[in-house]
């Protein structure tokens, strides 16, 4: 691995702990101080130039990483690809892009008119993966987008950085399952996303998945400050397609819950569970 890729991962890591400082916690509760190997990072954006999905996947490819499969999410508005790089140990790459144009007029405007801040040099850097939000936006067009769509709201919030990290469970040297890792994980303090179960996904489609809630910080808008849900932590399990070849794909209707992670709303609904 050069150290080039090495480096962008460590950066990409240290301003994802910034907002998801349980992350860290994370780690020394699985991995007993022994390294975590993270199977995929999440990335979103908007389907807008300069920085569509495309744009912020050729930096990956640049690096050596291959396009691998498609993915929609038709309640959502998105769509999705993910890819590969010829050494496993690297972490596969997961980049939505909200579909802009088939929400409210108001929604696009606001949108557009933040991507329009952007400039299209600073795309270009592979940098531009971690540099946070490129405008200032205030408290009620935040709560307008967050009306329509939790992962436009997540955007403008936090801008260009990891949604999260996932650590791969099929890597965890003391722990054989995801149930496992999620008893820990509670038995620890974390909280769990539950929409959809616990876990999201079986053997049956060779990939299971969970997550914990998103951690919360304050969030400087141009007018107030907020505390809002910011990033999380994802585990996946993976299961042999053939005899020694694990599935490295996604499963549309899992990641699909996986997005809850970060929504405020969704949040209230599992503690409500948990008080029932």
């Amino acid at each position: 691995m050069s150290q080039s890729v090495e480096q962008f991962f460590d950066n990409l890591w240290n301003d994802y702990i910034q907002l998801a400082p349980s992350a860290a916690k994370v780690h020394e509760v699985l991995g007993q101080g022994r390294a975590i190997i993270n199977d995929h990072v999440a990335f979103r954006t908007f389907n807008i130039a300069p920085v569509r999905l495309q744009a912020l996947a050729a930096h990956f490819e640049a690096m050596g990483y291959k396009a691998c499969g498609d993915y929609q999410f038709e309640a959502k508005k998105l769509v999705a690809k993910h890819y590969e790089h010829s050494d496993p140990k690297l972490p596969k790459i997961f980049i939505s892009e909200l579909l802009v144009e088939e929400f409210s007029p108001k929604l696009q405007q606001i949108v557009q008119a933040l991507v329009a801040q952007i400039n299209p040099a600073e795309v270009a850097n592979p940098e531009f993966l971690y540099s946070g939000a490129h405008w200032q936006i205030s408290s009620a067009d935040y709560e307008q987008l967050l009306e329509e769509s939790e992962y436009a709201a997540w955007m403008v919030a936090f801008g260009f950085r990891a949604n999260h990290f996932t650590v791969n469970v099929n890597e965890l040297p003391d722990y054989e399952s995801l149930e496992q890792v999620n008893q820990t994980l509670k038995e620890a303090g974390f909280r769990l996303n539950t929409s959809g179960g616990e876990i999201k996904g079986s053997s049956d489609v060779f990939l299971e998945q969970s997550s914990t809630m998103a951690d919360h910080t304050a969030v400087r808008f141009s007018d107030m400050e907020k505390v809002i849900p910011s990033c999380f932590y994802e585990f996946a399990k993976r299961y042999e397609i053939a005899p020694n070849q694990l599935y490295t794909g996604f499963v549309a209707a899992s990641a699909d819950k996986i997005f809850e992670s970060t929504n405020a709303r969704a949040e209230t609904a599992a503690e409500q569970g948990d008080n029932a």
